[in-house]
């Protein structure tokens, strides 16, 4: 049994913020049983790990990483995103057939992931089985709950990272069979997008997620270039996403789509048949500019929106930086294109990064009763002249926080150690 005592915020439903200043939370086996604003008289002699003012919230998921791309954070922010991807990108993920090199990236990767207060995330390899086979080892020995795919791709200019149809479709076979035991991290089909892929390669793809009832993740509807190519290289779909349903992808497990920017009717149609998850992610929206997703639009029409930070065309790994991104984003639509669309509001934002998504790792990303105990302490963030209600520490800290303000992190009911 643990009891931790601070100021406690969680999202309660999507538009509200549960609020519970100077409280207790009791945390038994990595699961809250309760929060009390006086501590009940039966756990009077359990010792209490005090906050004092320090906020209690629940730790990030990012539904949409590229970990083989950690290196480039920051870096050729001024290209647009055809000429990001053949001059920073392409190169940077060929260098991954080295495994030792791999290794020390994502070492990093899954260290400042952690830093960052995210501990649960959906993360793209590379079309290299053994490199993608060490990061999701060493998520999973983190105890992060998660997904790491290892890209397939057999059109693509630089020949390193052309596959031959055959050998992706063995490698990622071996790859299921390797780890789709797993108990935290766990892999899933990774087509990296429709243009990126021949049909025999979607089409085997497709027997994979039957064969071993697994998921997908792909990026959908980035952009306009995308979303046409698609269909002039699949004729007979109306859209993006039919691709995916007509090769059998859709109704296997959890289906992430990246950045979901233009979607036809259809797409949108298609992705909620199934219940799949569509991924904004602001900062590479503004970075590379794909475009801005429809955020409040989405939302009110039911969809499962969640954030992502899209390292590295996202130059934070931070989720939190990329909940107040998605308000910022949600208003320049609304202004420039009024008609259709709304500014979404922080707590949406807030709970997008953390309850809407977390119910994809099973039970977390909430601190209410039941939920599995993955949280942050966040600190240092009122003025001397100005002491900040939790709710206001918490959207600053996604504003202007960082790293050096989470005091401490909980991992499945475990402090992390530094």
């Amino acid at each position: 049994m643990q009891i931790i005592h601070a100021d406690i915020v969680f999202s309660q439903d999507r538009e509200h913020l549960a609020v519970h200043p100077d409280s207790y939370i009791a945390v038994e086996k990595g699961i809250v049983t309760g929060i009390w604003p006086v501590l009940p008289e039966e756990y009077k002699n359990v010792p209490v790990a005090d906050y004092g003012d320090g906020v209690l919230i629940p730790a990030f998921s990012d539904l949409h990483v590229h970990a083989p791309q950690y290196l480039n954070r920051g870096l050729e922010m001024d290209l647009l995103l055809s000429d990001w991807l053949d001059k920073c990108t392409f190169p940077m993920e060929a260098r991954f057939a080295d495994t030792e090199f791999a290794k020390l990236v994502y070492d990093a990767f899954v260290d400042d992931m952690l830093a960052n207060g995210t501990m649960h995330a959906c993360v793209y390899g590379t079309i290299h089985s053994e490199a993608t086979a060490y990061l999701l080892e060493r998520m999973d020995r983190k105890g992060i709950k998660g997904f790491v795919g290892k890209i397939n791709m057999d059109c693509c200019e630089l020949e390193d990272l052309r596959e031959d149809v055959a050998k992706s479709i063995s490698e990622t076979e071996a790859f299921l069979e390797r780890y789709s035991g797993n108990k935290n991290t766990k892999p899933i089909l990774t087509p990296r997008f429709a243009p990126s892929c021949t049909r025999e390669l979607i089409k085997g793809l497709g027997k994979l997620g039957k064969k071993y009832n697994i998921g997908m993740q792909t990026h959908l509807v980035e952009s306009l270039w995308e979303a046409e190519q698609a269909k002039v290289l699949f004729p007979e779909c109306s859209c993006d996403t039919e691709i995916y349903e007509r090769a059998g992808l859709m109704d296997n497990g959890p289906v992430i789509g990246g950045h979901f920017i233009f979607p036809s009717e259809e797409d949108i149609r298609i992705m909620q048949k199934y219940d799949s998850y569509a991924v904004q992610c602001p900062d590479a929206t503004i970075s590379v500019i794909a475009g801005i997703m429809q955020t409040g639009a989405l939302l009110d029409k039911g969809m499962k929106i969640v954030l992502g930070s899209d390292i590295s065309a996202g130059h934070h790994i931070g989720v939190y930086t990329q909940a107040a991104c998605s308000v910022q984003l949600s208003k320049l639509k609304h202004f420039y294109e009024p008609e259709g669309n709304r500014k979404i509001t922080f707590p949406e934002a807030f709970w997008m990064a953390t309850k809407q998504s977390g119910k994809l790792f099973g039970g977390t990303g909430s601190l209410e009763p039941g939920s599995v105990f993955d949280a942050l302490v966040i600190e240092g963030l009122s003025d001397a002249a100005r002491k900040l209600t939790p709710e206001q520490a918490l959207e600053r800290f996604c504003y202007i926080g960082t790293k050096e303000n989470i005091k401490a992190r909980y991992l499945n009911g475990e402090v992390l150690n530094e």
